[in-house]
């Protein structure tokens, strides 16, 4: 492992394509701690000291890379951005004119990206101006409760709202643009790169959070059953169905043409991390709405029940809402009937198998029986890290085995890239 790193830095364009990605992705850890202004940091650290971190604020700050709680220019992270891709997937299956964009290649795929970008923005601005509302009445999304008497921006006023608000969203528009120029310049998927580099600056912290509620055993346990789930993780992200697909032979003249046969994998999670990411967003929400609802019973209800990553009502809606984001979210991504077709009209057939609707049928069935697995997997791996430090009264790691998920894919699919770049250049690559 060491001596292809040694070698892929002796290949000077991949060099400075890794070199390029560490300097952008420095400058984005840099975002993470430029302070807000006209924000309070002193009542931020009450804050911190009286409120418990957890739920699906702990996740969106886990995708911050910590720059939520701590009110920085980058608070939002690259949380919008994710929620627009989502959406403007989901729009594609009932917006006849999305659907066209995606067939058309490149060229639609530029478009579906602009306005991906112009969605961003917007949620980037309502989200923005909810958090800093939120501040103002006591930063209630930071902690189990809203926290009386504690105003975390004096002299609140509209110019100094509007600066603000503009500047969470500057921020999100920026680590936008910073994940696109890593896709374009440097290795890897940018947007994916900049998710893992968030996650992984937050175990440490997590890590001695543990420490410090537990003890050296609870701590050793928290290490194996990290192992455990990177094994596992790997073990069903390489697990796939090959759906054989032959072809016929065509004569034309004296030459003959087609023939052989190839395969369709069809993964066992093939949503990947984007359920549960779908499932907090959503579980955000009601959190952010929680400043603004006139009814106390039902605030209280949000802050104690829907904003702690320990409660069991925000433990089983999140597994819920898991599972059901793997079956649409599987539903909208792959199309049995224009896989069907598609086989059809290039002359292929699935061996035993009859073309058109007995293909869509048995593809169909096939997805199903995937996503049933894949979708419970991923609960595990979220639920289960969840269920352990809830009994264990230890509120580190409150976004369960979610993080680990992300690492390992993120890592895995970046190896395989530097794998291939040195395999161009007939150098044996990472993966063996």
């Amino acid at each position: 492992m060491l001596s292809r790193l040694k070698t892929m830095f002796t290949v000077a364009d991949l060099r400075g394509k890794v070199l390029f990605t560490v300097l952008i992705i420095g400058v984005f850890r840099l975002g993470c701690h430029v302070p807000l202004p006209y924000v309070d940091f002193s009542a931020i650290q009450q804050v911190h000291d009286q409120a418990r971190l957890g739920g699906a604020v702990a996740f969106l700050d886990l995708f911050s890379g910590g720059a939520l709680t701590s009110v920085a220019v980058f608070a939002l992270g690259i949380m919008p951005y994710i929620t627009a891709s989502i959406i403007m997937q989901l729009l594609a299956v009932v917006i006849p004119r999305l659907e066209e964009w995606q067939n058309e290649g490149q060229v639609g795929q530029k478009k579906i990206t602009q306005w991906t970008r112009y969605l961003t923005v917007a949620l980037a601005l309502m989200q923005s101006t909810g958090i800093i509302f939120s501040l103002h009445q006591g930063g209630g999304f930071l902690g189990t409760g809203q926290l009386q008497g504690i105003d975390l921006i004096p002299h609140f006023n509209a110019p100094r709202v509007l600066l603000m608000v503009t500047t969470l969203t500057a921020g999100t528009a920026l680590i936008m643009w910073l994940g696109e120029v890593i896709t374009q310049r440097g290795i890897g998927n940018g947007m994916s790169l900049i998710i893992t580099v968030s996650v992984m600056s937050r175990l440490p912290a997590q890590g001695s959070r543990v420490l410090a509620q537990g003890n050296p055993f609870q701590f050793v346990l928290v290490l194996l059953m990290g192992v455990g789930l990177i094994v596992g993780i790997i073990f069903v992200e390489s697990g796939q169905r090959k759906i054989p697909v032959s072809f016929a032979k065509r004569v034309v003249g004296r030459r003959m043409y087609g023939g052989g046969s190839t395969y369709i994998p069809m993964k066992v999670n093939q949503s990947g991390v984007i359920p549960p990411i779908f499932a907090s967003s959503v579980l955000y929400f009601p959190a952010m709405l929680a400043t603004v609802i006139p009814f106390q019973w039902m605030t209280d209800f949000i802050q104690t029940k829907l904003v702690r990553g320990d409660s069991m009502v925000y433990i089983s809606a999140y597994a819920v809402m898991i599972v059901f984001f793997c079956y649409f979210y599987n539903a909208i991504t792959f199309n049995p009937q224009q896989q069907a077709d598609i086989i059809r009209k290039q002359g292929g057939f699935i061996p035993g198998i009859r073309p058109g609707p007995p293909t869509e049928r048995y593809l169909a069935r096939t997805l199903n029986r995937l996503t049933l697995p894949g979708s419970l997997f991923l609960t595990a791996i979220a639920v289960i890290p969840l269920l352990v430090f809830a009994a264990s009264k230890i509120s580190g790691f409150p976004f369960g085995g979610t993080s680990i998920l992300i690492i390992v894919g993120v890592v895995l699919e970046t190896m395989k890239q530097i794998d291939s770049q040195l395999m161009m250049r007939n150098y044996e690559g990472f993966l063996r």
